[in-house]
């Protein structure tokens, strides 16, 4: 997951790095091609953040399984223990 964060982070890097700086003067209109260009920029901007989020909450989720797997791990061998000394 963590690999397509980073491949959607790239593209919106590379995407923005494609446009160069702004070489137009203050007065002049922006075109509609340009437009379209600035709204894909921010998408793919926005999922990378979102996919960057949801690799975040993945992330907790495992570590969270995994601290409740060895807390009930904990709890069989305290009662195996238990078992044993009677």
């Amino acid at each position: 997951m963590h690999k397509f964060a980073t491949t959607m982070s790239l593209v919106a890097a590379l995407g923005l790095a494609a446009c160069g700086g702004d070489q137009k003067t203050p007065e002049e209109p922006e075109g509609p091609m340009e437009n379209a260009g600035e709204k894909v920029d921010e998408a793919a901007e926005e999922t990378g953040e979102a996919a960057e989020d949801a690799a975040d909450e993945a992330d907790e989720a495992v570590e969270d399984a995994a601290d409740k797997t060895e807390d009930a791990a904990d709890e069989v061998e305290e009662e195996t223990d238990d078992g044993d000394a009677e």
